[in-house]
């Protein structure tokens, strides 16, 4: 396994709002550039035209530094947004968020849309991966994307009705008509889920053969959670595949309207659910961007302790699966009594085990207990020489790697033209670590390696992860050596309730309690966002306020969900076998996805 110079990457520092490009495409665009809306997102955020978003988009992708990923698209109904001076006229707005690793920057593009004329060109012919993005735009708001190549619903089922992100859509169950399923309303739905191949492109191989299909799952162990794969076969080759996700979706986006800032943390740490504390962190990240807040190094210290402690544990369950998948049974429970043992130290710490929606908006929810670096030394000598031990009797096993290597190959390019990220991107050779080319929450400070690899296949991306796990111990030990003294939050009013022994002191302190316990804290209108090198690649929050006590839109952008629709790119021409040792090898939570 390779490892990156410690402090090296193989792109430039990061390039923060780089204005750049916006001069490049005013140079070449011109008045078809609608706005230039400043945010705290970190990004330039243009407005473009309809007729002009493709051209924008195939430029940016051919530019001498391009930028190679679109990293998400999503939508918003601006109808019921107050804070909208000096934007365009809309009743809905689509962005293109893209990614440029020669640049090491992001810019976002933004496209008007009138609410009797919601259509957009498809952009599917310069992003692959934006086929599944556009599905989601069009099931749950409604706007069309003309030239995709098959527009459906992905989230919500066929026979859904309505666009559940609109903003005259319910958001709650107590909104709706009482649920009834007459005779022929199920026969309907059972119609609807039945698959007709040629809808998916999918084609006979010749006049007088019949199609051969096998599902697996939506519910089976090889599928890691609800999801459905239905797998066109020759023999046990697979001709083709359609990945079908939505069985897991909660609306978690459309909840972020109706909860405050605070309240909102405990459903952050349901989306990766394996994440825990992980999942906060952007998430608050992105709410102290919009508020102005900057933390105390103690509370950037205890974060990445205890994130890379939830990177352990969700590693850990992976590599479990990933060898059962693939044949052997025991290292599974193995796996998962080890995850107890760091279990016990995250409860002793945070009070709580796989959910504990520990951190706050400014800080964490209390401070380290005492006899906290005990507990954490003890766990940081015991974990190496088990890794040893896993390396040396699973990974280094003849069964398993001859399952693995040169199975479910891809390269650099295609990593980025699908959205792939985290370890399924470094597995290609690519150095490309969050925490070493975009730091955040201090993880500047600590001196750690990013392991990579060089075949882009399922073993690589196998001992990817185990290497991961010791770079996560170096740096929990330099978290225990180096703790700072000081505050565990924030002295700040937008921050969490301040302490007991002031509110009874000063009546304008008793106040700010008062309100922040019963409304929330109120943040200015404006824009943020936050990205983390997660458990399963980069993750992140994209949250917009109207100047209120909850968020007016809330876009989660999750590794898994790019990662799942890679899935036919690799797998065509593969036998049945290597699809399950592929699976393995992305790990995904259909959580993550589904969102």
């Amino acid at each position: 396994m390779n490892m990156s110079t410690p402090g090296a990457t193989s792109v430039p520092p990061y390039k923060a709002d780089d204005q750049d490009i916006v001069v490049e495409l005013q140079q070449r665009f011109g008045a078809a550039l609608l706005a230039v809306q400043p945010t705290r997102t970190g990004m330039p955020v243009i407005w473009v035209g309809r007729d002009q978003v493709k051209q924008v988009l195939q430029a940016l992708r051919q530019m001498p530094r391009p930028y190679v990923m679109l990293y998400d698209l999503s939508a918003t109904d601006e109808r019921l947004r107050t804070h909208r001076e000096g934007l365009p006229a809309a009743d809905f707005s689509v962005f293109y968020h893209l990614m440029s690793l020669e640049r090491n920057s992001d810019v976002m593009i933004k496209v008007p849309l009138a609410d009797n004329d919601l259509s957009l060109p498809s952009v599917t012919g310069v992003y692959s991966n934006a086929n599944w993005y556009e599905r989601e735009v069009y099931d749950l708001f409604g706007i069309h994307f003309s030239g995709h190549p098959h527009l459906s619903r992905i989230m919500m089922p066929s026979t859904w009705e309505g666009h559940p992100l609109r903003k005259d859509y319910p958001a709650r169950a107590t909104e709706f008509d009482p649920f009834a399923l007459s005779a022929a309303k199920q026969d309907m739905e059972q119609e609807a889920m039945r698959f007709n191949p040629e809808d998916w492109g999918m084609k006979r191989g010749a006049e007088h053969e019949d199609f051969m299909f096998l599902n697996l799952g939506p519910n089976h162990p090889s599928a890691h959670g609800a999801f459905r794969i239905i797998l066109q076969l020759d023999g046990e080759e697979i001709v083709d595949c359609v990945p079908e996700i939505g069985y897991h979706h909660r609306g978690a986006e459309k909840m972020g309207e109706r909860q405050s800032w605070h309240s909102y943390i405990p459903y952050t740490d349901r989306i990766d659910y394996l994440g825990g504390v992980m999942n906060n962190l952007p998430y608050v990240l992105s709410v102290e961007k919009l508020a102005g807040i900057e933390v105390p190094d103690r509370v950037k210290f205890i974060r990445v302790m205890m994130a890379e402690f939830f990177r352990i544990t969700s590693h850990l369950l992976f590599l479990g699966t990933y060898i059962q998948d693939v044949g052997a049974m025991t290292p599974v429970f193995f796996t998962f009594t080890d995850r107890q043992r760091a279990y016990t130290v995250i409860e002793a710490i945070t009070g709580f085990r796989l959910h504990p929606a520990w951190y706050r908006i400014g800080g964490v929810a209390h401070d380290l207990p005492n006899g906290w670096d005990r507990l954490v030394r003890d766990f940081v000598n015991w974990l190496p020489k088990r890794l040893d031990e896993y390396e040396k009797a699973a990974m280094k096993n003849s069964i398993l790697k001859g399952r693995t290597v040169g199975v479910a190959q891809y390269n650099t390019r295609e990593a980025l033209e699908w959205g792939v990220t985290g370890p399924g991107l470094r597995a290609t050779g690519l150095d490309f670590d969050l925490r070493k080319a975009r730091p955040y929450s201090g993880y500047e400070h600590f001196d750690f390696e990013v392991p990579l690899g060089h075949r882009g296949d399922a073993y690589d991306r196998g001992m990817i992860r185990v290497e991961e796990m010791r770079q996560s111990i170096r740096i929990i030990e330099q978290c225990l050596n180096n703790m700072p003294e000081g505050p565990y939050k924030a002295d700040h009013p937008l921050t969490t309730p301040p302490p007991k022994e002031r509110t009874l002191q000063h009546i304008e302190t008793l106040i700010t309690h008062f309100l922040q316990v019963s409304w929330g804290p109120v943040l200015p209108a404006n824009e943020s966002f936050q990205m983390i090198e997660a458990t399963k690649g980069i993750n992140s929050y994209y949250l917009t306020s109207d100047g209120s006590t909850m968020s007016y839109r809330t876009r989660i952008r999750t590794p898994s969900f790019a990662h799942l629709q890679q899935i036919p790119a690799v797998i065509r021409g593969a036998m049945i076998p290597d699809l399950i040792a592929y699976l393995g090898s992305i790990d995904f939570v259909m959580a993550d996805v589904d969102r």
